[in-house]
This record gives structure tokens, C-alpha cells and sequence, in this order.
């Protein structure tokens, strides 16, 4: 329907999570589906807003009143918001949604639910070691796995390629990255597990997979970056 603006999507958001809630259904699915229906599309192309912005900023300068003041040029205080006012037009709705959120999301409610969530008893028997286990091997063996396989198999059948500077063991350094599941690691335990005894066992190996997984990321990335520097 072309609707860019973002409180329409923040008013049907909060009336779809209640909904969703309500139904019984967990209520991160409304959020999934109304990322869906956010425009990802712009009203310019970025071709067309360099041209723009090129023009916009001749104009700023030919417009200098001498004094530096930009309340003082009618012309520079046009090109100013002609420059706003391309910004916009060159900017998703979904993308200026996620810079909105970000800095609330990375420093407000991703350190509150790691707090909430990563309670870990420490000490005891391990009950139900095979959880433990697996979700450490899928952390730090299997995601690691699946992404240089899939890489490889990209840039072999000739779909796509690796990105400029990017060698084969920078690409496994950043896969074993992937490993620090923490957040949504703890997420997709609390729903697929019941009981508070597999939940601790999942908790454990999420906290070692992700500790190792770190570990050796940056390691093999140091490696890759010497690798670098002798070339």
C-alpha cells in the first residue's frame, strides 16, 4: 500500500502481539510477521541520491553568506533539507526501523534478557550430560561446519563468491564466531525444553560453546591476519 511511515506498523505491531498472546501462540512470531510487511524498498536508488547529494552540496556552497552561518543563507538552509529529504528517500523504512532500535536492542534488551535468562548452577552432578554435550558440539563443531560448507559449496557451483579481502581462513575465523549463541541460543532452550533440570544442561553447554567458540575465532582471525600482513 506504500505506506513508509513507521508509527502505522509500531500501532498494528502492539495490536498483533496481543493478539498472537493471546492465541497461545508465543508471542515472538508477531514480530517475525510484522518484519515482514515493513517496506524494504526506497524511493530513490543510490545512483540516483550521489547525484542528488552532489547537487544539493554545490548549491550549500555557492550559497555561503561569508559569515559561516547557515541561518543566515536562505539557499544553504534549502539545500540542507533537500539533503534530509534525499536521505530519506534513499532509506528503507525496515532500515531506518533498525537503526532506530539498535542501541535500545544491543545495550538495553539483549544485556536484560542475557541477565535474566543465563542463571547456570554451577557445581553437582551433571544431569542429562547428552544435552550438555550436544549443544556444545552444535556451537562449537557444527555451526562452523555448516557455514564453511555452504561457502564452499557457494563459491564451487560458481553461486556466489568470497568478499573482497576475505580468505578462506578469515571466512572459518568468522564461523567459528557464529558460534557465541548466547542470547538466542538461551531462547530456542527455554522452548524446546520443559523441564528446569535439561534447560540448566542446555545453559551449561551454551555457556562453554560459546566461551570456546570465541576463543577460537579470534585466534584463527589472528592467524588469518598474519597471513595477511605477509602478503
Amino acid at each position: 500500500m506504500g505506506v513508509r511511515r513507521l508509527w502505522p506498523y509500531l500501532l498494528g505491531g502492539i495490536a498483533l502481539w496481543y493478539f498472537v498472546h493471546e492465541s497461545g501462540v508465543h508471542a515472538t512470531v508477531a514480530g517475525v510477521a510484522l518484519a515482514f510487511t515493513i517496506p524494504t524498498h526506497t524511493r530513490i536508488n543510490a545512483v540516483e541520491f550521489s547525484r542528488k547529494a552532489r547537487d544539493f552540496l554545490a548549491r550549500f556552497d555557492r550559497t555561503e553568506s561569508g559569515d559561516s552561518l547557515v541561518l543566515t543563507s536562505k539557499g544553504q538552509q534549502e539545500a540542507v533539507f533537500a539533503i534530509e529529504h534525499a536521505s530519506k528517500a534513499v532509506t528503507a523504512p525496515i532500515l531506518r526501523l533498525e537503526h532506530a532500535l539498535h542501541n535500545f536492542s544491543a545495550f538495553v534488551v539483549m544485556p536484560l534478557f542475557a541477565f535474566a535468562n543465563a542463571g547456570v548452577r554451577i557445581g553437582g552432578p551433571l544431569e542429562h550430560a547428552e544435552v550438555t554435550v550436544g549443544v556444545f558440539l552444535g556451537l562449537v563443531v557444527g555451526k562452523p561446519l555448516g557455514i564453511a560448507a555452504a561457502a564452499l559449496g557457494a563459491v564451487k557451483s560458481g553461486i556466489g563468491q568470497l568478499p573482497g579481502g576475505v580468505g578462506w581462513t578469515s571466512l572459518l575465523g568468522y564461523a567459528c564466531l557464529a558460534g557465541i549463541g548466547f542470547t538466542m541460543s538461551l531462547f530456542i532452550a527455554m522452548l524446546g525444553f520443559d523441564e528446569t533440570v535439561p534447560i540448566n544442561a542446555a545453559k551449561s553447554g551454551i555457556l562453554a560453546g560459546s566461551f570456546l567458540a570465541g576463543v577460537v575465532g579470534a585466534i584463527v582471525l589472528r592467524i588469518a591476519s598474519g597471513f595477511r600482513n605477509d602478503e
